[in-house]
């Protein structure tokens, strides 16, 4: 897979290469959005990105996920008006309640975005995490758009190459 750090919606990467992600222990929202107005529209036209291909979310535990209690994190994708996620925000699909049991780093979560949805497009979109049942102590995911989950699974390249 190539990772396209404009796509990566949790985490970062660094200067040489180096995935990091976004460290969870409360309901939050993803650390980075992606804008889908294109340039051609103007900055208040949010596109579809129903249309076109199918897309995924790959969500990736980085280090494993600890908590009190019975933790359960539940993923969403989720579009807003602006880009801190807090306007008028829609959930696109989520997972439900994932115990932390299952949540081990190395775990990959996959969202696959529904192009029949019938929500009118939003101009960001993003990743919340909705912690239930009891914080977690620990737990670092990244989240990115995908053209093919498949394609996470287990292939696994050089570290150091981003494309930009």
């Amino acid at each position: 897979m190539i990772l396209d750090q404009n796509a990566l919606l949790s985490g970062s990467v660094s200067a040489v290469g180096v995935l990091t992600g976004q460290a969870v222990t409360a309901t939050a929202v993803s650390t980075n959005t992606y804008d889908t107005a294109p340039l051609t529209l103007g900055a208040n036209q949010p596109n579809d990105i129903g249309r076109g291909e199918p897309l995924e979310v790959a969500i990736s535990v980085l280090a494993t996920v600890t908590a009190a209690g019975a933790a359960t994190v539940n993923f969403e994708l989720i579009q807003a008006d602006d880009a801190a996620l807090s306007v008028n925000v829609e959930t696109l699909v989520q997972t439900g309640a994932v115990p932390k049991t299952s949540l081990t780093a190395g775990t990959l979560v996959a969202l696959h975005y529904d192009r029949a949805a019938p929500l009118a497009a939003r101009r960001y979109i993003g990743v919340r995490y909705t912690v239930g049942t009891g914080p977690l102590t620990a737990g670092t995911f990244t989240a990115a758009l995908v053209k093919n989950i498949a394609d996470v699974a287990n292939i696994y390249a050089k570290s150091g190459f981003v494309v930009v």
